[in-house]
C-alpha cells in the first residue's frame, strides 16, 4: 500500500539541475502533525514521523526547487494505542508493514521572500491526489554547533487541509470531520 509528504519532480534541463543543491531530510527534526474535529466535542491530534527524502533547493531560483518525501503509514502516533490500531484497520488504512505515504512536488509558485505554494502529488492509502502546501522557509544557513557545525542546513514549515474521503479514509464522516488540518515542519541538511 502506498501512502504524505514531499518528492523531486526531476528538473528538465541540465542548467537547472546544476543550480539546485541536494538536501536530505533530518528525520529527527521532521514531522507531520494533523488534527480533526471529533463529533463536535473535541479536536483530536496525531502525528507521523520517520521521514526519508530529499529537497533539491535552488536558493537563487526557488521555483526551480523540488521535494521528494516519504514516511511509514504505521509511524502514526496519536497518544492512544487503540485509536492507532483502529486507524491501521480496514476501517481506514488497512495498513501493512512497509506501506508509505509519499509526496512528490510538481510545481512551486514563489509567493514572497520566504514563502511559496508547493503543488504536488500526495499518495496515501493507494490513492494519489494533487495538494497545495502553503510553505515558509524558516531559515537556511550553516548549522551552529555539534557534529554538523558548519554544514549547510535548511528548515521549512508548511500547512494544508485535506479531505480524508479523497483518499478512501472517510469512515464516520461527516460526524467525524472529513477535513483534516495538516502542519508540517522539517529540517534538511546539504548532502555531502
Amino acid at each position: 500500500m502506498k501512502s504524505l509528504l514531499l518528492a523531486a519532480a526531476l528538473t528538465t534541463t541540465a542548467s537547472v539541475a546544476f543550480a539546485a543543491d541536494r538536501y536530505v531530510l533530518d528525520a529527527s527534526h521532521s514531522q507531520v502533525v494533523f488534527n480533526y474535529n471529533h463529533l463536535g466535542y473535541s479536536t483530536t491530534f496525531g502525528m507521523f514521523s520517520g521521514f526519508e527524502g530529499e529537497i533539491m533547493f535552488d536558493k537563487e531560483d526557488p521555483a526551480s526547487s523540488s521535494v521528494n518525501v516519504s514516511m511509514p503509514t504505521m509511524s502514526m502516533f496519536t497518544g492512544w494505542e487503540q485509536r492507532e490500531a483502529h486507524f491501521m484497520s480496514a476501517d481506514f488504512f488497512a495498513a501493512e508493514e512497509g506501506d508509505l505515504i509519499t509526496f512528490t512536488s510538481t510545481g512551486i509558485e514563489v509567493t514572497g521572500d520566504e514563502t511559496a505554494q508547493i503543488t504536488g502529488d500526495l499518495t496515501m492509502n493507494d490513492i494519489t491526489q494533487s495538494v497545495v502546501l502553503e510553505t515558509r522557509l524558516n531559515q537556511a544557513g550553516e548549522f551552529p554547533f555539534g557534529e554538523n557545525q558548519g554544514r549547510e542546513w535548511a528548515g521549512f514549515d508548511a500547512t494544508t487541509t485535506l479531505k480524508r474521503s479523497d483518499f478512501g479514509l472517510g469512515a464516520f464522516a461527516p460526524a467525524v470531520s472529513d477535513e483534516v488540518e495538516v502542519r508540517i515542519s522539517l529540517e534538511a541538511m546539504k548532502a555531502e
